[in-house]
């Protein structure tokens, strides 16, 4: 009995599902290595993007982070009761709250970024360096591409309901 052939695989479908996979593995990783200094991967990130900007207004902490309003409230809640984040209001605008390191938090991020830094090292260590920095500029074509396109077909009807 012969084996039927499957079809050919659409490109942009594999290259969604290989997308999707090898994020999800760096991702696991990611979270294995912060988990090991007894954060969320939420409060690294606050920690990090801190450590890395400064003093930031939290709308500007949240939209680098990725995360939903009330996370980060809540996250920052912690990361301040535990003395590793502090919160001030604005000078120039006082409904605008700004969010810094402690010397605590500016210590623990010192410490834990490049252990944490070499560990995703390791999980991209897959690709030598001159092929990471084709993927880079690939996955950033990539994903303007896909913004861009997102915004246009924002005012597309949606479809009917599948027929079954």
């Amino acid at each position: 009995m012969k084996r039927s052939q499957a079809p050919p695989r659409d490109p942009a479908l594999l290259l969604w599902v290989v997308l999707a996979r090898a994020f999800d593995a760096v991702e696991r990783h990611s979270r294995a290595s912060i988990a090991r200094f007894r954060l969320g991967v939420t409060e690294f990130g606050v920690l990090e993007v801190l450590y890395h900007k400064g003093e930031l207004p939290v709308c500007e902490v949240r939209r680098r982070i990725l995360v939903e309003s009330s996370s980060t409230t809540y996250v920052v809640d912690k990361l301040v009761k535990r003395g590793l984040v502090r919160r001030r209001p604005s000078a120039a605008d006082r409904r605008v709250t700004l969010l810094s390191l402690t010397p605590a938090g500016r210590g623990v991020i010192r410490r834990i970024f490049p252990l944490h830094a070499q560990s995703m090292r390791q999980a991209v260590g897959a690709l030598p360096s001159p092929e990471q920095r084709q993927a880079i500029d690939l996955l950033r074509t990539l994903g303007l591409g896909a913004a861009e396109r997102h915004k246009a077909s924002v005012d597309l009807e949606p479809l009917a309901e599948p027929q079954t």
